[in-house]
């Protein structure tokens, strides 16, 4: 094979993604009509064809595109990670987009987009790979948390993106632009070789710079500002995606910088993991707790998450990163269930989006009541379900790599944050019930359906994740 049929061979996924939004845009544009199903369908093929490339197709490692693209074991397992997000997200959508009249054929255009430039960042091994894929990848978000035009509050939600996102890239760039100042190289093995374990104030500020830019992707305190507004603000659709597929590549990128480019100073970057870690996970837990908006709700639920899926990543091993799979990928699935649930709370003036809006629904639909139960159980990590097994990677790879304080704060914290979770179950079950849902989406309902399905049978068959996380982790060292 020569070298370009090797690299194509390697970006194949990404190649289906990216020539499947030019070809939506071509129909789109030739057929001259403002909304159109079928693009959405189009989008969705193309999504999943790539997910079967990644599945099915060949396991051997490699490094094209002169050392800027990495196909290995933990890109593919995060890479399907983020097209199931996507492709979730894409297929519960269509029948809200349809009635809130925003099924145009844009809007999958930007998702493929997007989703283009979370596998390019989860793949990127140098400085300038992951500039390009975070900027695809963050473009397309602006424009579909304002994709909604005729709502002020998407359009605020938009413009509060744009604005401190602006912010976040031009701090990662000015990180880069020190790192590569002091190391002399772009690539992430570069980097490792030039610091050569002994970190100088220069490479310190570029690292610490660099890591508050991929911060703000995963909505970690201190750069969290724009998450509550933003989930609130966009439409349903759009938050379901922020909160799933995002936050995918930007913690896959943000293990891969850190294991790859400073594997020697891990005593330098493990203190500001730490802090961020435990700064997100005392936020999600308290300011949670007078939410009454689910959006909003959710949103200091992610940066929660985040706060525990960075105490795996803190050891700074290869347990710790097994750890960070594995959560991410049971949060992935709970993110998706609740977000489907979300999106079924609609009664004939529109959705409705507070939690009280739940009361009495044991007494109205056991079915939905029972698998949001579950889901809330299991975000608030209650043994048997996926939830409590997450949390016990991650703190088991703190307490293996003897950070005993912050696994200990870890557990304090979650029982915080299980208060609200709690709460969503205690009205579902036990008040008076309030006025039906009406209508249904099948998609979200069968959304919902899996999602319930897989937290509570994990516990039956948690071998393959275990061993898909295992193969991921230990490709990074």
């Amino acid at each position: 094979m020569t070298s370009l049929s090797v690299a194509l061979h390697h970006s194949l996924p990404e190649l289906i993604l990216a020539i499947g939004a030019l070809g939506i845009t071509l129909y789109g544009a030739l057929r001259g009509r403002p909304t159109d199903g079928l693009a959405t369908e189009l989008a969705i093929a193309c999504l999943g064809l790539a997910g079967l490339v990644i599945l099915l197709g060949s396991n051997v490692d490699g490094v094209v595109f002169a050392g800027a693209f990495v196909n290995d074991a933990f890109g593919r397992f995060m890479k399907l990670l983020a097209l199931i997000g996507s492709l979730a997200t894409l297929t519960m959508s269509q029948n809200y987009l349809r009635r809130e009249g925003m099924d145009k054929f844009e809007f999958p255009i930007l998702i493929l987009l997007s989703t283009l430039g979370m596998m390019m960042l989860i793949s990127a091994n140098d400085l300038i790979a992951l500039y390009v894929g975070l900027e695809l990848m963050s473009l397309a978000l602006y424009v579909v948390a304002a994709f909604h035009r005729d709502n002020a509050r998407a359009t605020e939600a938009g413009l509060k993106y744009f604005v401190l996102g602006a912010l976040s890239s031009g701090m990662l760039l000015y990180g880069s632009s020190l790192l590569y100042g002091f190391a002399g190289t772009v690539s992430f093995k570069g980097i490792a070789a030039a610091i050569h374990g002994h970190a100088s104030i220069g490479v310190v500020f570029g690292l610490a710079f660099v890591l508050a830019g991929v911060a703000f992707k995963i909505s970690a305190v201190p750069f969290h500002m724009w998450t509550p507004d933003v989930y609130e603000g966009a439409p349903t659709p759009v938050t379901a995606f922020f909160a799933s597929a995002p936050k995918m590549a930007a913690m896959a990128l943000l293990a891969r910088v850190v294991m790859t480019a400073f594997p020697g100073i891990v005593a330098e970057w493990r203190q500001i993991i730490v802090f961020i870690s435990i700064a997100s996970m005392a936020l999600g837990g308290f300011a949670a707790i007078g939410q009454r908006n689910i959006k909003r709700l959710m949103a200091y639920s992610s940066i929660g998450h985040m706060g525990f899926a960075l105490v795996g990543l803190a050891a700074g091993s290869q347990a710790g990163v097994k750890g960070v799979a594995i959560y991410m990928a049971i949060y992935l699935v709970m993110t998706l269930g609740t977000f489907a649930a979300i999106l079924l709370m609609r009664r004939e003036a529109g959705q409705v989006e507070d939690i009280y809006e739940l009361a009495g629904l044991a007494r109205r639909d056991r079915g939905m009541a029972f698998l949001v139960a579950m889901l809330m159980f299991s975000l608030a990590g209650i043994p048997p379900l996926a939830g409590f097994f997450a949390k016990w990677y991650v703190f088991a790879a703190a307490v293996e790599a003897g950070l005993y304080g912050l696994a200990v704060i870890g557990v304090l914290l979650s029982v915080v944050s299980a208060f609200y979770y709690l709460r969503i179950v205690k009205i579902m079950y036990f008040d008076e019930p309030a006025e039906a849902f009406a209508g249904r989406s099948p998609a979200a309902a069968w959304v919902l359906l899996a999602s319930g399905l897989l937290i509570v049978l994990f516990t039956v068959a948690p071998g393959l994740l275990d061993s898909a996380a295992t193969a991921a982790a230990k490709s990074l060292f």
